[in-house]
Protein backbone atom coordinates (compact mmCIF):
# COMPACT_ATOMS: atom_id res chain seq x y z
CA UNK A 1 0.00 0.00 0.00
CA UNK A 2 1.12 3.45 -0.77
CA UNK A 3 1.57 5.98 1.48
CA UNK A 4 -0.21 8.43 -0.24
CA UNK A 5 -3.32 5.44 0.18
CA UNK A 6 -2.21 5.57 3.88
CA UNK A 7 -2.59 9.17 4.19
CA UNK A 8 -6.44 9.90 4.90
CA UNK A 9 -6.13 7.44 7.85
CA UNK A 10 -3.07 9.49 9.12
CA UNK A 11 -5.23 12.72 8.87
CA UNK A 12 -7.84 11.24 10.59
CA UNK A 13 -5.87 9.54 13.37
CA UNK A 14 -4.38 13.25 13.46
CA UNK A 15 -7.80 14.75 13.81
CA UNK A 16 -8.98 12.86 16.69
CA UNK A 17 -5.85 13.53 18.71
CA UNK A 18 -6.59 17.61 17.80
CA UNK A 19 -10.20 17.41 18.98
CA UNK A 20 -9.47 15.23 22.52
CA UNK A 21 -6.34 17.98 23.11
CA UNK A 22 -8.50 20.91 22.52
CA UNK A 23 -11.03 19.09 24.72
CA UNK A 24 -8.95 19.79 27.44
CA UNK A 25 -9.56 23.00 29.30
CA UNK A 26 -6.34 25.56 29.70
CA UNK A 27 -3.40 24.23 32.04
CA UNK A 28 -4.42 26.98 34.16
CA UNK A 29 -7.68 25.84 34.73
CA UNK A 30 -7.02 22.33 34.91
CA UNK A 31 -4.34 22.58 37.86
CA UNK A 32 -7.49 24.25 39.50
CA UNK A 33 -9.84 21.41 38.35
CA UNK A 34 -6.99 19.49 39.68
CA UNK A 35 -6.68 20.86 43.22
CA UNK A 36 -10.53 20.35 43.11
CA UNK A 37 -10.19 16.82 42.41
CA UNK A 38 -6.99 16.42 45.48
CA UNK A 39 -9.63 18.18 47.64
CA UNK A 40 -12.09 15.18 47.42
CA UNK A 41 -10.34 12.78 47.33
CA UNK A 42 -8.53 13.92 50.24
CA UNK A 43 -11.36 14.47 52.04
CA UNK A 44 -12.47 10.57 51.36
CA UNK A 45 -8.70 9.07 51.66
CA UNK A 46 -8.58 10.74 55.03
CA UNK A 47 -12.14 9.47 56.34
CA UNK A 48 -10.94 6.21 55.63
CA UNK A 49 -8.10 6.76 57.78
CA UNK A 50 -5.54 5.90 55.14
CA UNK A 51 -1.96 6.33 55.93
CA UNK A 52 1.32 4.63 55.87
CA UNK A 53 4.80 4.33 57.08
CA UNK A 54 7.61 6.34 55.69
CA UNK A 55 10.45 4.58 54.62
CA UNK A 56 12.65 7.28 55.03
CA UNK A 57 11.94 8.24 58.83
CA UNK A 58 9.63 5.35 60.16
CA UNK A 59 7.28 8.38 60.76
CA UNK A 60 3.46 7.27 60.10
CA UNK A 61 1.76 9.77 57.18
CA UNK A 62 -1.46 9.89 57.09
CA UNK A 63 -4.04 11.66 54.50
CA UNK A 64 -5.10 14.98 55.68
CA UNK A 65 -8.16 16.81 54.64
CA UNK A 66 -7.79 19.55 52.33
CA UNK A 67 -11.89 20.57 52.91
CA UNK A 68 -11.23 20.72 56.36
CA UNK A 69 -10.75 23.90 58.71
CA UNK A 70 -6.97 22.93 58.94
CA UNK A 71 -6.96 23.11 55.10
CA UNK A 72 -8.98 25.68 54.21
CA UNK A 73 -6.95 27.67 56.56
CA UNK A 74 -3.68 26.33 55.07
CA UNK A 75 -4.36 27.54 51.72
CA UNK A 76 -5.68 30.71 52.23
CA UNK A 77 -2.21 31.80 54.26
CA UNK A 78 -0.07 29.87 52.36
CA UNK A 79 -1.60 31.21 48.70
CA UNK A 80 1.56 33.97 48.60
CA UNK A 81 4.01 32.19 49.75
CA UNK A 82 3.33 28.81 47.78
CA UNK A 83 3.79 31.12 45.00
CA UNK A 84 7.17 32.53 45.99
CA UNK A 85 8.90 29.82 47.19
CA UNK A 86 8.02 27.69 43.94
CA UNK A 87 11.40 26.72 42.57
CA UNK A 88 11.12 27.72 39.09
CA UNK A 89 9.62 31.41 39.71
CA UNK A 90 13.32 33.22 40.53
CA UNK A 91 15.58 31.43 38.63
CA UNK A 92 13.62 31.23 35.12
CA UNK A 93 12.99 34.85 35.59
CA UNK A 94 16.62 35.63 36.18
CA UNK A 95 17.50 33.16 33.08
CA UNK A 96 15.08 34.86 30.70
CA UNK A 97 16.13 38.54 31.19
CA UNK A 98 19.67 37.22 30.05
CA UNK A 99 18.44 35.27 26.79
CA UNK A 100 16.09 38.07 26.40
CA UNK A 101 19.14 40.29 25.74
CA UNK A 102 21.17 37.85 23.46
CA UNK A 103 17.28 36.79 21.57
CA UNK A 104 16.29 40.69 21.13
CA UNK A 105 19.88 41.87 19.96
CA UNK A 106 19.88 39.94 17.28
CA UNK A 107 22.70 37.64 18.75
CA UNK A 108 21.25 34.48 18.14
CA UNK A 109 19.73 34.57 15.11
CA UNK A 110 22.91 35.57 13.52
CA UNK A 111 24.25 32.70 15.38
CA UNK A 112 22.31 30.37 14.14
CA UNK A 113 22.45 31.63 10.66
CA UNK A 114 26.12 31.48 10.91
CA UNK A 115 25.87 27.37 12.22
CA UNK A 116 23.91 26.62 9.11
CA UNK A 117 25.27 28.82 6.58
CA UNK A 118 28.92 28.11 5.84
CA UNK A 119 28.64 23.78 6.10
CA UNK A 120 29.42 21.24 3.37
CA UNK A 121 26.26 20.19 1.26
CA UNK A 122 26.97 16.46 2.96
CA UNK A 123 26.93 17.92 6.26
CA UNK A 124 24.03 20.15 6.18
CA UNK A 125 21.61 17.78 7.29
CA UNK A 126 23.60 17.04 10.87
CA UNK A 127 24.65 20.91 11.06
CA UNK A 128 20.64 21.91 10.70
CA UNK A 129 19.69 19.06 13.36
CA UNK A 130 22.42 20.28 15.77
CA UNK A 131 21.97 23.36 15.74
CA UNK A 132 18.18 22.65 16.35
CA UNK A 133 19.14 21.00 19.99
CA UNK A 134 21.48 24.24 20.49
CA UNK A 135 18.45 26.33 19.45
CA UNK A 136 16.78 25.39 22.47
CA UNK A 137 18.28 28.27 24.13
CA UNK A 138 15.95 30.38 22.77
CA UNK A 139 12.80 28.57 23.83
CA UNK A 140 10.09 29.27 21.81
CA UNK A 141 12.17 31.56 19.32
CA UNK A 142 14.10 28.55 17.95
CA UNK A 143 10.96 27.43 15.76
CA UNK A 144 10.41 31.32 14.12
CA UNK A 145 13.96 31.56 14.23
CA UNK A 146 15.19 28.02 12.89
CA UNK A 147 12.88 26.40 11.05
CA UNK A 148 12.47 28.50 7.89
CA UNK A 149 16.09 29.06 7.98
CA UNK A 150 16.68 24.97 7.50
CA UNK A 151 14.42 25.20 4.38
CA UNK A 152 16.66 28.01 3.12
CA UNK A 153 20.19 25.95 4.54
CA UNK A 154 18.28 22.75 2.29
CA UNK A 155 17.73 24.95 -0.88
CA UNK A 156 20.98 26.89 -0.85
CA UNK A 157 22.74 23.35 -1.39
CA UNK A 158 19.98 22.08 -3.91
CA UNK A 159 18.14 20.11 -1.62
CA UNK A 160 14.62 20.50 -0.91
CA UNK A 161 13.59 23.24 1.14
CA UNK A 162 10.49 20.53 2.36
CA UNK A 163 13.23 18.61 3.98
CA UNK A 164 14.80 21.02 5.81
CA UNK A 165 12.13 22.55 7.01
CA UNK A 166 11.21 19.07 8.96
CA UNK A 167 14.60 18.36 9.71
CA UNK A 168 14.69 21.90 11.48
CA UNK A 169 11.36 21.14 13.00
CA UNK A 170 11.60 17.86 14.15
CA UNK A 171 15.41 18.38 15.56
CA UNK A 172 13.76 21.12 17.89
CA UNK A 173 10.71 19.11 18.72
CA UNK A 174 11.03 15.92 19.25
CA UNK A 175 14.80 17.18 20.60
CA UNK A 176 13.47 20.06 22.61
CA UNK A 177 14.55 18.73 25.89
CA UNK A 178 18.34 17.53 24.51
CA UNK A 179 20.33 20.48 24.41
CA UNK A 180 24.42 21.03 25.25
CA UNK A 181 23.37 24.41 26.55
CA UNK A 182 21.77 24.98 29.11
CA UNK A 183 18.06 26.19 29.04
CA UNK A 184 15.09 28.16 30.78
CA UNK A 185 13.53 24.72 30.72
CA UNK A 186 16.65 23.06 32.53
CA UNK A 187 15.82 25.61 35.41
CA UNK A 188 11.86 24.39 35.19
CA UNK A 189 12.14 21.17 35.26
CA UNK A 190 14.84 20.88 37.77
CA UNK A 191 12.54 23.38 40.12
CA UNK A 192 9.36 20.75 39.61
CA UNK A 193 11.51 17.74 40.23
CA UNK A 194 13.50 19.50 43.67
CA UNK A 195 9.71 20.40 44.68
CA UNK A 196 8.50 16.57 44.01
CA UNK A 197 11.80 14.81 45.72
CA UNK A 198 11.41 16.60 48.60
CA UNK A 199 8.46 14.89 49.39
CA UNK A 200 9.97 11.77 50.65
CA UNK A 201 13.62 13.46 50.31
CA UNK A 202 12.74 16.18 52.71
CA UNK A 203 13.82 20.24 52.25
CA UNK A 204 17.58 18.86 51.62
CA UNK A 205 16.43 16.91 48.35
CA UNK A 206 17.36 19.39 45.76
CA UNK A 207 18.37 18.70 41.71
CA UNK A 208 20.11 21.47 39.79
CA UNK A 209 19.44 23.12 36.49
CA UNK A 210 22.28 21.37 35.22
CA UNK A 211 21.78 17.93 37.11
CA UNK A 212 21.29 16.11 33.57
CA UNK A 213 23.67 18.42 31.67
CA UNK A 214 26.39 15.60 30.11
CA UNK A 215 23.26 13.36 29.51
CA UNK A 216 21.80 16.28 27.44
CA UNK A 217 25.15 17.17 25.74
CA UNK A 218 25.62 13.04 24.91
CA UNK A 219 22.00 13.32 23.83
CA UNK A 220 22.14 16.35 21.21
CA UNK A 221 24.85 14.71 19.22
CA UNK A 222 23.15 11.22 19.20
CA UNK A 223 19.74 12.58 18.07
CA UNK A 224 21.64 14.73 15.69
CA UNK A 225 23.28 11.58 14.29
CA UNK A 226 19.77 9.98 14.08
CA UNK A 227 18.50 12.30 12.25
CA UNK A 228 21.11 12.43 9.83
CA UNK A 229 21.08 8.79 9.71
CA UNK A 230 17.26 8.32 9.01
CA UNK A 231 16.65 11.56 6.39
CA UNK A 232 19.39 9.85 3.96
CA UNK A 233 17.94 6.52 4.13
CA UNK A 234 14.16 7.28 4.47
CA UNK A 235 13.27 10.85 3.80
CA UNK A 236 15.43 11.44 1.22
CA UNK A 237 14.02 8.66 -1.23
CA UNK A 238 10.74 9.91 -0.95
CA UNK A 239 9.98 11.26 -4.14
CA UNK A 240 7.72 14.32 -3.27
CA UNK A 241 11.10 15.60 -1.54
CA UNK A 242 12.93 16.03 -4.30
CA UNK A 243 13.94 19.52 -5.14
CA UNK A 244 12.18 19.77 -8.31
CA UNK A 245 8.78 18.93 -6.36
CA UNK A 246 9.04 22.30 -4.45
CA UNK A 247 7.32 25.11 -5.62
CA UNK A 248 7.22 28.84 -5.43
CA UNK A 249 10.65 28.79 -3.74
CA UNK A 250 11.66 32.04 -2.14
CA UNK A 251 14.88 33.76 -2.32
CA UNK A 252 17.89 32.32 -0.39
CA UNK A 253 19.01 35.21 0.69
CA UNK A 254 17.87 35.23 4.01
CA UNK A 255 21.22 32.79 4.97
CA UNK A 256 23.54 35.58 4.04
CA UNK A 257 25.39 37.58 6.70
CA UNK A 258 26.80 41.35 6.59
CA UNK A 259 29.38 42.73 7.53
CA UNK A 260 27.81 44.56 10.33
CA UNK A 261 26.26 41.09 11.66
CA UNK A 262 29.44 39.28 10.93
CA UNK A 263 31.67 41.57 13.09
CA UNK A 264 29.16 42.15 15.55
CA UNK A 265 28.90 38.16 15.88
CA UNK A 266 33.19 37.98 16.04
CA UNK A 267 32.85 40.56 18.43
CA UNK A 268 30.11 38.98 20.69
CA UNK A 269 31.49 35.16 20.52
CA UNK A 270 35.16 37.01 21.32
CA UNK A 271 33.44 38.60 24.79
CA UNK A 272 31.58 35.48 25.58
CA UNK A 273 34.70 33.17 25.16
CA UNK A 274 36.98 35.75 27.56
CA UNK A 275 34.08 35.98 30.23
CA UNK A 276 34.03 32.12 30.46
CA UNK A 277 37.81 31.94 30.40
CA UNK A 278 37.96 34.28 33.31
CA UNK A 279 34.70 31.87 35.05
CA UNK A 280 37.42 29.04 34.55
CA UNK A 281 40.26 30.96 35.76
CA UNK A 282 38.02 31.82 38.57
CA UNK A 283 37.32 28.38 39.79
CA UNK A 284 40.39 26.77 38.69
CA UNK A 285 42.46 27.16 42.52
CA UNK A 286 41.29 24.72 45.16
CA UNK A 287 40.53 27.73 47.75
CA UNK A 288 38.33 29.43 45.50
CA UNK A 289 35.34 31.10 47.17
CA UNK A 290 32.96 29.49 43.97
CA UNK A 291 33.81 26.55 44.89
CA UNK A 292 32.43 24.64 47.88
CA UNK A 293 33.79 22.69 51.36
CA UNK A 294 37.25 20.58 50.89
CA UNK A 295 37.24 22.22 47.29
CA UNK A 296 34.27 20.53 45.85
CA UNK A 297 32.61 21.92 42.92
CA UNK A 298 29.56 19.60 42.76
CA UNK A 299 28.15 21.27 46.27
CA UNK A 300 29.61 24.75 45.79
CA UNK A 301 28.34 28.50 45.50
CA UNK A 302 29.19 27.90 41.73
CA UNK A 303 26.32 25.67 40.82
CA UNK A 304 24.16 27.24 43.43
CA UNK A 305 24.33 30.33 41.13
CA UNK A 306 24.44 28.42 37.91
CA UNK A 307 21.18 30.38 36.34
CA UNK A 308 23.03 33.65 37.46
CA UNK A 309 25.81 32.84 35.74
CA UNK A 310 24.09 31.85 32.07
CA UNK A 311 22.05 34.72 32.18
CA UNK A 312 25.10 36.98 32.90
CA UNK A 313 27.24 35.22 29.54
CA UNK A 314 23.98 35.79 27.53
CA UNK A 315 23.49 39.00 28.30
CA UNK A 316 27.06 40.06 28.35
CA UNK A 317 26.96 38.50 24.50
CA UNK A 318 23.72 39.89 23.23
CA UNK A 319 25.05 43.55 24.68
CA UNK A 320 28.65 43.21 22.79
CA UNK A 321 26.47 42.26 20.21
CA UNK A 322 23.86 44.77 19.64
CA UNK A 323 26.16 47.52 20.13
CA UNK A 324 28.30 46.90 17.22
CA UNK A 325 24.85 45.64 15.13
CA UNK A 326 23.19 48.61 16.52
CA UNK A 327 20.40 47.33 17.91
CA UNK A 328 21.65 48.65 21.60
CA UNK A 329 21.52 52.14 21.37
CA UNK A 330 22.41 52.99 25.07
CA UNK A 331 22.61 51.10 28.39
CA UNK A 332 19.09 51.90 29.08
CA UNK A 333 18.36 49.47 25.98
CA UNK A 334 19.54 46.64 27.99
CA UNK A 335 16.88 46.62 31.16
CA UNK A 336 14.09 47.38 28.46
CA UNK A 337 15.25 44.16 26.30
CA UNK A 338 15.18 42.15 29.64
CA UNK A 339 11.49 43.19 30.66
CA UNK A 340 10.31 42.68 27.32
CA UNK A 341 11.91 39.00 27.82
CA UNK A 342 10.11 38.87 31.62
CA UNK A 343 6.82 40.32 29.85
CA UNK A 344 6.93 37.20 27.02
CA UNK A 345 7.13 34.62 29.76
CA UNK A 346 4.20 36.93 31.82
CA UNK A 347 1.64 33.58 30.69
CA UNK A 348 4.16 30.85 31.97
CA UNK A 349 4.38 32.62 35.17
CA UNK A 350 0.42 32.96 35.58
CA UNK A 351 0.20 29.33 34.75
CA UNK A 352 2.85 28.67 38.06
CA UNK A 353 0.83 30.12 40.23
CA UNK A 354 -2.02 27.14 39.46
CA UNK A 355 0.82 25.12 39.41
CA UNK A 356 2.81 26.17 42.49
CA UNK A 357 -0.73 25.70 44.51
CA UNK A 358 -1.94 22.30 43.74
CA UNK A 359 1.49 21.23 44.52
CA UNK A 360 1.72 22.81 47.37
CA UNK A 361 -1.69 21.10 48.54
CA UNK A 362 -0.77 17.74 46.77
CA UNK A 363 2.30 17.61 49.49
CA UNK A 364 -0.06 19.03 52.58
CA UNK A 365 -2.74 16.37 51.74
CA UNK A 366 0.36 13.20 52.46
CA UNK A 367 -1.63 11.45 49.16
CA UNK A 368 1.83 11.96 47.41
CA UNK A 369 3.59 9.78 50.06
CA UNK A 370 0.94 7.54 49.82
CA UNK A 371 1.37 6.85 46.42
CA UNK A 372 5.23 6.75 46.76
CA UNK A 373 5.40 4.03 49.31
CA UNK A 374 2.10 2.05 47.82
CA UNK A 375 3.54 1.91 44.28
CA UNK A 376 7.15 1.47 45.51
CA UNK A 377 5.56 -1.40 47.62
CA UNK A 378 3.75 -2.79 44.43
CA UNK A 379 6.90 -2.25 41.77
CA UNK A 380 8.82 -4.15 44.74
CA UNK A 381 6.07 -7.03 45.23
CA UNK A 382 5.78 -7.31 41.23
CA UNK A 383 9.43 -8.48 40.97
CA UNK A 384 9.35 -6.50 37.55
CA UNK A 385 12.85 -5.24 36.44
CA UNK A 386 13.64 -1.75 37.24
CA UNK A 387 14.61 -1.11 33.12
CA UNK A 388 10.54 -2.38 32.30
CA UNK A 389 9.13 -0.03 34.84
CA UNK A 390 11.32 2.36 32.64
CA UNK A 391 9.75 1.57 29.88
CA UNK A 392 6.41 1.32 30.68
CA UNK A 393 6.80 4.69 32.51
CA UNK A 394 8.29 6.64 29.24
CA UNK A 395 5.18 4.86 27.45
CA UNK A 396 2.66 6.60 29.61
CA UNK A 397 4.27 10.00 29.14
CA UNK A 398 4.41 10.00 25.90
CA UNK A 399 1.02 9.33 25.31
CA UNK A 400 0.27 12.10 27.49
CA UNK A 401 2.46 14.30 26.09
CA UNK A 402 0.66 13.77 22.48
CA UNK A 403 -2.47 16.16 24.20
CA UNK A 404 -0.41 17.50 26.84
CA UNK A 405 2.19 19.20 25.06
CA UNK A 406 3.24 21.53 27.52
CA UNK A 407 6.40 20.27 29.24
CA UNK A 408 6.25 22.29 32.49
CA UNK A 409 2.64 21.94 32.94
CA UNK A 410 2.92 17.80 31.91
CA UNK A 411 6.20 17.64 34.66
CA UNK A 412 4.24 19.26 37.32
CA UNK A 413 1.43 16.85 36.85
CA UNK A 414 3.34 13.62 36.82
CA UNK A 415 6.36 14.83 39.15
CA UNK A 416 5.05 14.41 42.60
CA UNK A 417 3.90 10.97 41.87
CA UNK A 418 6.61 9.47 39.65
CA UNK A 419 9.83 10.63 41.32
CA UNK A 420 9.15 10.24 44.97
CA UNK A 421 7.92 6.42 43.63
CA UNK A 422 10.99 5.41 41.82
CA UNK A 423 13.06 7.43 44.91
CA UNK A 424 11.82 4.80 47.11
CA UNK A 425 13.17 1.85 44.88
CA UNK A 426 16.55 4.00 44.87
CA UNK A 427 16.16 5.90 41.40
CA UNK A 428 17.26 9.37 41.73
CA UNK A 429 15.32 12.43 41.10
CA UNK A 430 17.45 13.32 38.55
CA UNK A 431 17.44 10.27 36.61
CA UNK A 432 13.37 10.17 36.35
CA UNK A 433 13.93 13.87 35.36
CA UNK A 434 16.20 12.76 32.36
CA UNK A 435 13.55 10.00 31.33
CA UNK A 436 10.88 12.55 31.36
CA UNK A 437 12.76 14.54 28.82
CA UNK A 438 12.82 11.81 26.33
CA UNK A 439 9.07 11.31 26.61
CA UNK A 440 8.14 15.18 26.78
CA UNK A 441 10.07 15.40 23.26
CA UNK A 442 9.81 12.50 20.98
CA UNK A 443 5.45 12.84 20.18
CA UNK A 444 6.10 16.24 19.74
CA UNK A 445 6.82 16.73 16.22
CA UNK A 446 4.05 14.54 15.36
CA UNK A 447 0.74 16.09 17.44
CA UNK A 448 -1.22 18.47 15.94
CA UNK A 449 -1.94 19.92 19.65
CA UNK A 450 1.54 21.71 19.62
CA UNK A 451 1.34 25.54 18.38
CA UNK A 452 4.65 25.24 16.75
CA UNK A 453 3.30 21.98 14.91
CA UNK A 454 0.69 24.37 12.72
CA UNK A 455 3.41 26.88 12.75
CA UNK A 456 5.69 24.76 10.91
CA UNK A 457 3.07 23.41 8.83
CA UNK A 458 2.64 27.36 7.67
CA UNK A 459 6.43 27.48 6.64
CA UNK A 460 6.07 24.03 4.72
CA UNK A 461 2.93 25.25 2.91
CA UNK A 462 5.29 28.10 1.29
CA UNK A 463 6.61 25.82 -0.39
CA UNK A 464 4.10 23.47 -0.73
CA UNK A 465 0.58 24.60 -1.11
CA UNK A 466 -1.59 21.75 -0.89
CA UNK A 467 0.13 20.44 2.30
CA UNK A 468 -1.42 19.32 5.29
CA UNK A 469 -1.58 18.28 8.79
CA UNK A 470 -1.11 14.68 7.62
CA UNK A 471 1.54 15.58 5.07
CA UNK A 472 3.56 17.50 7.99
CA UNK A 473 2.90 13.83 10.40
CA UNK A 474 4.39 11.42 7.42
CA UNK A 475 7.15 13.52 7.27
CA UNK A 476 8.38 13.46 10.97
CA UNK A 477 6.81 10.23 12.13
CA UNK A 478 10.06 8.18 11.13
CA UNK A 479 12.14 10.88 12.29
CA UNK A 480 10.36 11.12 15.71
CA UNK A 481 9.98 7.34 15.72
CA UNK A 482 13.80 6.72 15.42
CA UNK A 483 14.77 9.47 18.27
CA UNK A 484 12.14 8.52 20.77
CA UNK A 485 14.02 4.52 20.10
CA UNK A 486 17.51 5.65 20.19
CA UNK A 487 17.46 8.32 22.97
CA UNK A 488 15.47 5.34 25.39
CA UNK A 489 18.36 3.22 23.97
CA UNK A 490 20.94 5.82 25.18
CA UNK A 491 19.49 6.20 28.43
CA UNK A 492 19.40 2.39 29.50
CA UNK A 493 22.79 2.22 28.02
CA UNK A 494 23.81 5.06 30.86
CA UNK A 495 21.93 3.92 33.88
CA UNK A 496 23.56 0.36 32.83
CA UNK A 497 27.63 2.10 33.14
CA UNK A 498 26.31 4.34 35.94
CA UNK A 499 27.62 7.52 34.50
CA UNK A 500 26.51 10.66 36.04
CA UNK A 501 24.20 12.11 34.60
CA UNK A 502 25.33 16.01 35.50
CA UNK A 503 27.92 17.57 38.15
CA UNK A 504 26.95 15.80 41.40
CA UNK A 505 23.62 14.00 39.85
CA UNK A 506 24.63 9.97 39.97
CA UNK A 507 22.26 8.08 37.45
CA UNK A 508 21.53 5.25 40.33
Amino acid sequence: MSAESRLPRVVRAMAVVERAGNALPHPFWLFWILSAVLAAASALLAGLDVSVVSPDDGRTVAVRNLLSGDGLAMAVSTMVDNFAVFPPMATIVVVIMGVAVAERTGFLATLMKAGVSRVPASWVVFAVAFTGTVAHVASAAAYIILVPLGGLAFRAVGRSPVLGIVVAYTAIASGYDASPVPTPNDAIFAGITTTAARIVGGDGAYVSPLSNWFFNIASSLVLAAVITLVTRAVLSRRPDLAPDQDADVPDIGGLALGERERAALRRAVLALAVLVLAVVAVVLPESSPLRGKGGSIVDSPLLDGIAALVALLFAVAGTVYGVRAGTVASARDVPKLMGEGVVQMAPVLVLFFAVAQFLAYFDWTGIGDVLAVRAAEALRHSGLPIVVVFLLVLLLLTLVNVMVTSGSAMWALAAPVLVPMLMLVHVPAATTQALFRIADSGSTAITPMSPYFVMALGFLQRYRKNAGIGTLASYTLPLAVAMTVVWTLLFLAWWAAGIPLGPGAAVR
